[in-house]
């Protein structure tokens, strides 16, 4: 995403995937947690653009990966892909050694 302010719902989201509290998120930001609160809250009293940008940056180097509302989708969050999946071992290389 650009450098853009993202959304109060993105923030959450993004956080939530994370598995990060506020607190753990206001860490890594340096903001206080009711800076956190007010950036995630929908309506009342909002966090400065400077916040939410730290915010985003700081999830972004988390893995956190958030998506612009297009023609037919609002905005939304994902985690970065972060390589193959493990496969396993294949059936010719199991052997007693490695039996779980």
């Amino acid at each position: 995403m650009s450098e853009r302010l993202v959304t109060s719902a993105q923030l959450r989201a993004g956080r939530a995937l994370l598995g990060l509290s506020q607190a753990e998120l206001a860490g890594r930001t340096c903001l206080s947690t009711s800076i956190i609160q007010q950036a995630e809250a929908e309506g009342g009293p909002d966090a400065s653009e400077a916040a939410r940008a730290a915010i985003r940056v700081a999830l972004e180097e988390q893995g956190m990966i958030f998506l612009e509302a297009d023609g037919r989708e609002g905005p939304g969050v994902r985690l970065r892909h972060s390589g193959p999946p493990d496969e396993g071992l294949r059936p010719d290389q199991l052997t007693s050694d490695n039996d779980i």
